[in-house]
Parts: structure tokens; C-alpha cells; sequence
């Protein structure tokens, strides 16, 4: 999370212009670091390697499904480069425009004083986008079933990409980027949405409720309309340190895909399988062009995502998981998420104080962190891991997280045939 800095008006002031001179790029400008290859090897490897052997070792996937899944993986491939050679050019952009924050947890340090460009989640979000409509030409054709929700799918992740831009830039109030924005954005979704609105009853419950299935109509979309304000705000208030934000995504992204290749390789229910490919569609764009920010957001940060990045991270994975009809699932995977918001609560709803940033204590003569009594995941392990690096915190809460994620999956393996 960055303290953001303003320019003054003097400060922004265009000098005139001399002549036979030339501008010389200033020293902010040739300030970003080079992407953090290596990290996104090793972080690639380790999420990526048990969905691709899903994919074509452990389960006969049909190849009207195969075809455009690999379609859309080598789109994404390149989604990921080109992430990665345009954040550079954004992050210049930014800072010429003073649209840039200081890192708080390096205060007091050589590190502390860099601009550090900010909002650059934008450029993650544009590509996404444009990856997302040259998909379109490869697999839905103009009587497709899916187009419409596929475009409503767009329209809202879009829209919450420039809300997002917005609440960076004119730093909305609290209370408007929090519950107003995110349902603005839900409406294309709610309105566009033609699937069910039933729950399946878990067998143990099916004597005392007397149904198998339960149709609960309006419910049902006030829940998925409460879920895409959960999940865009989860992101945004998990966050605070480098590579938090989009480190938590990319696992909650590599978990989807799983899950999904998973239920696609053990259904014969045709509609079920495409829901759960639908989903693929527009989580491995996700996932690679998160990579590409992550490389330069992974620690020590070189670009801020900001809420633009949080935003639409947020709300893509809550409209995967709302049209690929496992939105319990979803919920587990997001169990850190539920932690830190129970955490918080106190002082969201106004019981407790609220600061404006939630964050530890940094030394700068030791440079680690040490745990506020703010209501945060990330203050709730430094209290009981004690003091560590900014990195080892970011570490800690990542591997957490797929802890989390492969704790879900052993529930479902252990439930399934018993709970549903």
C-alpha cells in the first residue's frame, strides 16, 4: 500500500522551452528495475506444471475443449510479455504525471525516498481485455449460448477496471469505492445472467428439508451480487506489503484452473464442462498478465498496482466463479481473504478506529517488520511469527494461501459422494 504523494503546482509547471536544447530523461524515469524473471520461473513451475499434466496426461479431455483451452493458453503466453515490456513504458507515463507513492514499509531507508510509479494494475487490465476479445475470433461464434454472458462477463470486469482507475486518481471516499462502485459494475453481470438459480441440498439435510434441490430465484443473485463486492474488496484490504496483492491472485488463479480441468475431466455433462471452460477462458489471462505485473511487483517493488489492479483482480475471480457455478468453492479458496475481512470488521464498520493504512512497524535500522494491534492478517503473523522481512511476510501469507487452496481440495475429495 503506497502513501501517495501530490505535486505541488509549482512543481508541475512546464519549463519553457529553450532553444537547441534537447530533454534529457530524468533520473525517475530510468529508475524502474528490471523484471524479476527468475521468481516468475520458479513461482510459474510450481503453480503450472500439475494443471498443464492434468491437461494432457491424467484426463481425456474432448478436443473441441482441448483446442480452445490451448488457444487461449498460448494467447495468454503472450499476454504475459507484452504485460511485461509495457509496464516499463507505463511506469515513465506515470511518473511524468506524478502519479506515483512512496513505499511506507521502507521509510526511514535510501528505498523509502523513490517514486515508486502507482496504478499500473491499468496496464494488467487492458491487456487482459484485449487478449479476451481476440479470444472471442477462436471460439464463440455468433449463435454461441455463452456470447452473452461472456460479454457480460467483459463489460463488468471492465467497468470495475476503470472504477478503479478512477478511485486512484480522485482518491474516492471510503465508502464509495468500497460498496458503491463494485455494485455498479455487478449490474451488466446480474442483468445478463440466464443460469440457474437452485442449490443443491447436501444429502445429510435432505430428510429435515424434504427437497433435493431448492430453487431460491432472487436469493440466489442478491448472494452472487453480495459475492463480486466480497471478492473485489477481499483483495484490496489483504494487501499492504509488496507482492501481496497480486502474489494472493495468482494463487487463487493457478488454484481455478485446477479446479476446473478437474471437473471438466470427470464430468460427462456436456453444459458442465463448458461452464467450467468458460471459466479457463478468463482465468489464464488473469493469471499470466498478473505474472507480468508480479515481476515487478514482487519485493523490492519497482511499480505499485494500486486499486485498479485490486479491483479487477477481484472482480474477475468472483465472476468466474459466479458463471462457472462453484461459487462455494470459491469461497474456500478465499478463506485468508474471509479471515483478514472477520479481522477487520471491528474497525470497517467503525467500532474500533480505522487508520488510513493498517500497516506494521518498520525499523529501518533492522529492516523488519513489527505487528500493529490493527485488525489485519498481515499484523496477526507478524504478533505470532514475530518480526521478518517484508519479503518472508509476503512468503508466509502466499504459501498460507495455498495451503488454503489445497486444504479445499482435500475437502471436496473427502466430501464428495457423502456432502453432495
Amino acid at each position: 500500500m503506497a502513501a501517495r504523494k501530490r505535486a505541488s503546482a509549482e512543481s508541475t509547471r512546464e519549463p519553457k522551452p529553450q532553444e537547441d536544447t534537447q530533454r534529457k530523461p530524468t533520473s525517475d524515469e530510468s529508475s524502474i528495475a528490471p523484471p524479476k524473471s527468475g521468481v516468475i520461473l520458479k513461482l510459474s513451475l510450481f503453480l503450472l506444471v500439475p494443471y498443464f499434466y492434468l491437461i494432457f496426461r491424467h484426463y481425456k479431455i474432448d478436443k473441441e475443449l482441448k483446442k480452445p483451452i490451448l488457444i487461449n493458453a498460448a494467447l495468454s503466453l503472450a499476454g504475459y510479455f507484452i504485460t511485461v515490456k509495457l509496464i516499463p513504458v507505463a511506469s515513465r507515463r506515470s511518473l511524468r504525471r506524478n502519479l506515483f507513492g512512496k513505499d511506507i514499509n521502507k521509510k526511514g531507508t535510501p528505498q523509502g525516498d523513490v517514486q515508486v510509479p502507482e496504478s499500473l494494475g491499468v496496464v494488467v487490465g487492458t491487456v487482459f481485455m484485449v487478449l479476451a476479445f481476440f479470444f472471442q475470433y477462436f471460439n464463440f461464434t455468433a449463435d454461441s449460448n455463452w456470447l452473452v454472458e461472456y460479454y457480460a462477463a467483459l463489460a463488468t470486469i471492465c467497468f470495475m477496471l476503470f472504477l478503479g482507475f478512477l478511485d486512484d486518481v480522485f482518491d474516492l471516499p471510503w465508502r464509495s469505492r468500497k460498496l458503491i462502485l463494485p455494485s455498479f459494475a455487478t449490474l451488466a453481470l446480474l442483468m445478463a445472467y440466464a443460469g440457474h438459480t437452485t442449490i443443491v441440498i447436501p444429502k445429510p439435510l435432505i430428510p429435515y428439508v424434504g427437497l433435493e434441490i431448492l430453487d431460491l430465484g432472487w436469493i440466489y443473485k442478491l448472494y452472487m451480487f453480495l459475492l463480486a463486492i466480497f471478492c473485489t474488496n477481499s483483495i484490496n484490504i489483504h494487501a499492504g506489503i509488496n507482492g501481496l496483492e497480486v502474489g494472493q491472485t495468482v494463487v487463487i488463479s493457478a488454484a481455478i484452473l485446477i479446479h476446473n480441468i478437474m471437473q471438466i475431466g470427470a464430468s460427462k455433462d456436456a453444459e458442465y464442462k463448458q461452464a467450467h471452460a468458460f471459466s479457463i477462458y478468463l482465468v489464464q489471462p488473469l493469471l499470466a498478465t498478473s505474472l507480468g505485473l508480479l515481476s515487478y511487483n514482487w519485493y523490492p517493488s519497482s511499480v505499485f498496482v494500486g486499486d485498479t489492479y485490486t479491483y479487477f483482480a477481484g472482480m474477475t475471480l468472483a465472476v468466474v466463479g459466479i458463471l462457472g457455478h462453484y461459487s462455494e468453492t470459491l469461497l474456500i479458496f478465499f478463506a485468508p481473504q474471509v479471515l483478514n475481512f472477520l479481522l477487520s470488521l471491528p474497525q470497517l464498520s467503525g467500532y474500533i478506529p480505522c487508520p488510513r493504512h493498517r500497516l506494521p512497524r518498520f525499523d529501518p535500522q533492522t529492516g523488519l517488520l513489527t505487528g500493529t494491534n490493527d485488525g489485519t492478517l498481515v499484523n496477526l503473523f507478524l504478533r505470532w511469527f514475530g518480526r521478518m522481512s517484508e519479503k518472508s511476510l509476503c512468503i508466509y501469507l502466499l504459501v498460507f494461501q495455498a495451503i488454503a487452496c489445497g486444504f479445499c481440495f482435500l475437502l471436496r475429495y473427502f466430501l464428495a459422494g457423502w456432502y453432495k
